[in-house]
Parts: C-alpha cells; sequence; structure tokens
C-alpha cells in the first residue's frame, strides 16, 4: 500500500511539473526568465526565450512574457500653452514595440505606462515651444520632432517609436471666431487683388487700341460703323448719332 501511495506521488509530482512547467509562446512573443531572481540567459533557457516551448522549473523559474507586435496607444488630450499664449488642447496617437525583451523588463517596471508618460510630457513640451500657426500648419514636421524626441527616451528601455501623429487640436470658440475672420478677410483681399488685376489688364488693353485707333483712322472708323451696327440691331428707335467730319470730308471736297 506504501509503494502504491509513492507511485502515485511520483506521477503526481511529474503531472505537476508538467503541466506548470510547459510554456507555450507564439511567434511574436518572447520570454524572459529568472532562476532565483537571476536573469537567465538565452542558452540557459530549455528551448530558448521563444517562440515554441519552454521548459521551466515549477517554483524555482519565474516568466516574463514580453509582446514584440506594435502597440498603438492613445495619448490623453493635454492641456497646452503655445509660445503665443494660446491654450488648446491636444491629443495624439503613438506607434511603438519591444526590440528588447530583456531591457523592457530589466530597465522599467511598466513599460507601457512609462512610454505613456513619456509621451505625454513631450507632447506638452514640444507643442509648448511653438506659435499656433505652426501647429496647424506643420503638423507633418511636428510629428517626426515628436517621435524622434520619444524615441530618443525610451531606447534605454528596449522600446523603438515608430511614428506620432497629432489628432485633433481643440481651440477655444474665441480663437475659432478670430480664425473664421482672418480667413475671411484674406479671401476678401485675394478677391480685390484679383479684381485690381483685371481692372489693369483691362486699361492696358484700351490704351493699347487708343494707340492704334490714334494712328489710324480708318480703325476708328471702323469702330464706328461697328458701334452703329451694333445698336441698330438692339433697338428699333431713332438714334441720331453724330458722324466725324473726316468721314464725309471726302464727299464735301468733291462737291
Amino acid at each position: 500500500m506504501s509503494t502504491m501511495m509513492a507511485i502515485i506521488i511520483v506521477v503526481l509530482f511529474f503531472l505537476f511539473i508538467i503541466v506548470n512547467g510547459f510554456r507555450i509562446l507564439r511567434e511574436y512573443e518572447r520570454a524572459v526568465v529568472f532562476r532565483f531572481g537571476r536573469l537567465l540567459k538565452d542558452g540557459a533557457i530549455i528551448g530558448g526565450n521563444g517562440p515554441g516551448i519552454l521548459i521551466l522549473i515549477p517554483g524555482i523559474d519565474r516568466m516574463e512574457q514580453v509582446s514584440l507586435r506594435t502597440v498603438t496607444m492613445d495619448v490623453p488630450a493635454q492641456d497646452i500653452i503655445t509660445r503665443d499664449n494660446v491654450t488648446v488642447k491636444v491629443n495624439a496617437v503613438i506607434y511603438f514595440r519591444v526590440v528588447d525583451e530583456q531591457k523592457a523588463i530589466l530597465s522599467v517596471e511598466n513599460y507601457l505606462y512609462a512610454t505613456s508618460q513619456i509621451a505625454q510630457t513631450t507632447l506638452r513640451s514640444i507643442l509648448g515651444q511653438g506659435q499656433l500657426d505652426d501647429l496647424l500648419a506643420n503638423r507633418e514636421e511636428i510629428n517626426l520632432s515628436l517621435q524622434r524626441v520619444i524615441d530618443q527616451q525610451t531606447e534605454p528601455w528596449g522600446i523603438k517609436v515608430t511614428a506620432v501623429e497629432v489628432k485633433n487640436v481643440d481651440l477655444p470658440q474665441e480663437m475659432l471666431r478670430a480664425i473664421a475672420k482672418q480667413a475671411e478677410a484674406e479671401r476678401e483681399r485675394r478677391a480685390k487683388v484679383i479684381h485690381a488685376q483685371g481692372e489693369f489688364e483691362a486699361s492696358q488693353k484700351l490704351a493699347d487700341a487708343a494707340r492704334i485707333m490714334n494712328t489710324e483712322p480708318s480703325a476708328l472708323q471702323l469702330r464706328l460703323l461697328q458701334t452703329l451696327t451694333e445698336i441698330a440691331t438692339e433697338k428699333n428707335s431713332t438714334i441720331i448719332f453724330p458722324v466725324p467730319i473726316d468721314i464725309i470730308s471726302g464727299f464735301l471736297k468733291r462737291g
């Protein structure tokens, strides 16, 4: 009876090791294993650090599982005062991934939370250095600047920031009205410039036509006859039109 109990205990012990000692990691997952609190190198882990099957010693080995996929994280809206003293609310989205799983576990307590905090503080710092017009017009340059600064700060943690995108810029109502007035004034200015340009070009053409008629009297006579024809087709009433003396001077001489 005691022998049977011993066999059962041994079998249960091995079942416990099999159940709790085997780990299966997916293709995008890696393991960081500690044995008695010390980090195990990849070669010391049966099966490596993933992917695939890992064999651990229950109660002795402890595993931290890390995903290598790109993480999409929303940066909450931040109150930002620009260099021209305009208060705006700006939120963003950050894309990053773990490139060194050991640094991500050993260098920082919670790399997701730490990256989120770094993104928020950097967003306030970078956007606070520029003016409102730069924030609205130079969005691509600001995104690149944010990505570069955040990536430099998260590099010691084994985190690679691939992109940062500013999503929304919420302006106060009075600022929205001021921007609308500015846009309307700009459209009016362009309309006046276009109108003035058209008047200038028309006056140039009229001046050219006047010079031609001055040098060619026959051109003036043809224009006069064309005007008479246009008036005759549009109105049926009698029109008294002064005829220049140059036209009838030849008839007077003959008479």
